[in-house]
C-alpha cells in the first residue's frame, strides 16, 4: 500500500511497527535454516546470489542524490515546530490569533512568539498533537488524547 502511496490513516505506522514481525520472522528463518544455507553458500551460484543481493541491500541505502519524500519530512517537520506561531499562521494562510484561538480552545495558552516546541515543552502536550490542532480540520479535544 506505501508503495502506491495511500499513506492515509494508520497505515505507514502499521507498516513500519509490523515490520518488526518480518525481521523476527526472517531472524527465526536464517536460524532454523543456517546449515543449509551454509552449505548453499560453498557453491559458486549460491555465493553469487548472496553477493548480489548484499550488493543491491549496500546501494540501496543511499539515495544517489535523488530528493525523497522521508529525507525531507523531518528538516521541513523540525521547520514547523521551531517557527514562532506568527510564522507558522503565515505559512497555512492565516493570522497569528486564529492559530492562538484553536489552541485556547484546546485549553491551551500560547502567545505568537511561542513556538510549537515551546507551547510543548511548557504544557507537556505532544508536538504532532498540537501541530495536528493547528493543521487538520476541528477535532473534539485532540489535546486530551
Amino acid at each position: 500500500m506505501l508503495f502506491f502511496e495511500f499513506e492515509d490513516g494508520l497505515t505507514a505506522v502499521v507498516h513500519q511497527w509490523f515490520s518488526w514481525f518480518f525481521l523476527i520472522g526472517a531472524g527465526a528463518h536464517i536460524f532454523v535454516n543456517f546449515k543449509p544455507f551454509k552449505s548453499r553458500l560453498k557453491s559458486r551460484s549460491g555465493t553469487i546470489f548472496a553477493a548480489g543481493f548484499g550488493i543491491v541491500f549496500v546501494l540501496s541505502c543511499f539515495s544517489w542524490g535523488l530528493l525523497t519524500g522521508p529525507q525531507l519530512e523531518r528538516p521541513i517537520e523540525e521547520a514547523l515546530v521551531f517557527a514562532p506561531l506568527s510564522a507558522l499562521a503565515a505559512v497555512i494562510g492565516n493570522q497569528p490569533d486564529v492559530i492562538i484561538a484553536k489552541l485556547a480552545g484546546q485549553g491551551i495558552a500560547a502567545t505568537p512568539e511561542q513556538s510549537i516546541y515551546k507551547v510543548a515543552e511548557k504544557t507537556g502536550i505532544d508536538e504532532n498533537i498540537l501541530l495536528g490542532i493547528i493543521f487538520l480540520p476541528d477535532r473534539e479535544t485532540l489535546a486530551a488524547k
